[in-house]
């Protein structure tokens, strides 16, 4: 082994540091949850703990293997800002916060209608502050005399490369993701983005994920044992980095990525920018991947939907096991069409925002957050309560997947958690018999991307020459007739609909 390359992975709830030989092998991989902090009340990033632990793994790491570049990749909905010393100067509130809906009607009254932000920008309109311009608004508002102290507002994955490099740069797929602060037409800071004053804040030059942003600083040379020698890149958006080993594999285009976990981001690289009048206000947007080219994506809490479903079955049959495939109790629900679960539990979050999650029942609604005091008589059976939900998932990929323009015969790549649900993955194939549906062999991609870059950077070659470094197991799934889907989908896109602006208490 020549070299090897060190990879800093952050997602919402998971963090990771993993470690790759010079082909892409991953040598070894640690990973930790942190606890928010709380400050006035909100859940804020333990940046601070998250920096601590990165270096233990980084200085055990630099003991055992040559580390020769650092890479990281991070969820692309948090920005930071920082002050003189290259330090938080302000608590990083979690996107998930809710500020409420006269926040969102003074944020689009001062910096633009919806529609037209997400014309300019690619962006629709999330709740909470999944658009990041709405987080640094409230940043504004909620720390004025702290966000004076501010002298750099950096992407998450660039706002780890300064605290290792001391140095500040942007780059392209974080830049170019839902944030409203990028103009996707003409390639500069969003109107947005100058209207918050951000012009000398966020460096205004887009770089690639493989260029090097600089060498570890001595400060954390010492305190990792990493050499100053030691290379870091750009870092990359975690769900396009998840695109790299694909693009390497299959070329720029003809698939889409089914990417699942927390959130389910569906994700189509495509040739041109633009929106068809009925897509704006919908929750489609457009990426920016590392190779500057547009990305039509949509995307679904369905990771935090099955999570939070699924611990509310279990705890009520005290039970912990999760039912396998069971084909006649499938088609039997598809055919019936009488039990519903909707979305959304995090509203505003996905393809249905006017839906409230909720078990729909012979016309009876029971809303998710009553079910402590009334039980669905659908969900009496403990495997019909995971049928539906598996059935829910299913009918907001459908529609993510239709939204972010999949044609016919274009290939379907499902990674992350649900590579695991066979009940899930049969009955997705099913839905699109024009299409191959297959599971991949890449168990973190997000992860593996990020290490592409920092090889790329370390020897110049290009993504498609590493394409032999590693093996990607693309496992078709069989496909099977169920004639009931459609009907089902029907009636269960009616339910998901009819809740639109309705106030249920």
């Amino acid at each position: 082994m020549e070299y090897a390359i060190a990879v800093i992975d952050i997602g919402m709830t998971n963090k990771k540091a993993a470690l790759y030989d010079d082909a892409l092998h991953q040598l070894d991989a640690k990973y930790r949850n942190f606890d928010p902090k709380i400050e006035e009340g909100m859940e804020t990033h333990d940046l601070s703990g998250m920096e601590t632990w990165f270096i233990s793994c980084l200085k055990d790491f630099a003991a055992r293997y040559p580390v020769k570049a650092l890479a990281v990749t991070t969820h692309g909905a948090t920005f930071v800002c920082t002050g003189e010393d290259g330090k938080p100067a302000l608590p990083c509130v979690y996107y998930t916060h809710e500020p409420g809906e006269d926040f969102h009607r003074r944020f689009y009254g001062q910096f633009g209608k919806p529609e037209e932000l997400q014309k300019r920008t690619g962006t629709p309109a999330f709740k909470a502050m999944i658009n990041p311009a709405k987080g640094l608004f409230f940043a504004q508002e909620q720390f004025p005399e702290l966000f004076k102290n501010t002298v750099r507002v950096l992407p998450y994955p660039q706002y780890w490369g300064l605290r290792f490099t001391g140095k500040a740069g942007v780059e392209t797929t974080c830049m170019g993701n839902h944030t409203y602060l990028w103009d996707m037409i003409d390639g500069v800071l969003s109107s947005a983005a100058r209207d918050l004053g951000l012009s000398g804040l966020i460096p205004d030059k887009l770089y690639n994920s493989w260029d090097i942003l600089g060498t570890i600083s001595g400060e954390f040379a010492e305190k990792t044992g990493l050499s100053k020698e030691t290379i870091v890149t750009m870092g990359i958006h975690d769900s396009n980095s998840a695109l790299l080993p694909h693009f390497a594999k299959k070329g720029a285009g003809g698939f889409i990525l089914n990417s699942t976990g927390t959130w389910c981001v569906i994700m189509n690289p495509v040739e041109q920018y633009g929106f068809a009048p009925e897509e704006l206000g919908k929750a489609v947007f457009f990426n920016i991947s590392a190779f500057g080219k547009p990305v039509k994506t949509a995307i679904f809490l369905g990771g935090l939907e099955f999570e939070t479903w699924s611990r509310f079955i279990m705890k009520h049959y005290s039970r912990t096991d999760i039912p396998g495939w069971n084909e006649a109790l499938y088609r039997f629900i598809l055919k019936e069409k009488k039990w519903f679960l909707l979305p959304e539990l995090t509203p505003g979050s996905g393809q249905f925002p006017g839906s409230r999650a909720r078990v729909v029942e012979e016309k009876k609604e029971y809303f998710f957050d009553h079910l402590t005091k009334v039980f669905p008589p659908c969900f009496a059976d403990y495997e019909t309560a995971f049928a539906l939900l598996r059935i829910s998932l299913l009918m907001q990929t459908i529609t993510a997947l239709e939204r972010a323009g999949l044609q016919k015969g274009y290939e379907i790549y499902t990674e992350g958690g649900f590579r695991k649900d066979q009940s899930y993955n049969r009955l997705l194939s099913s839905a699109f018999p024009e299409s191959r549906v297959f599971l991949t062999g890449i168990a973190e991609a997000s992860a593996l991307g990020a290490a592409m870059t920092a090889k790329m950077a370390l020897t110049g070659k290009s993504l498609p020459s590493l394409t032999g470094d590693f093996e990607i197991d693309y496992r078709e799934i069989e496909k099977e007739i169920f004639p009931e889907l459609a009907g089902y989908r029907a009636a269960w896109l009616a339910k998901a609909e009819e809740q639109r602006g309705a106030d249920h208490g």
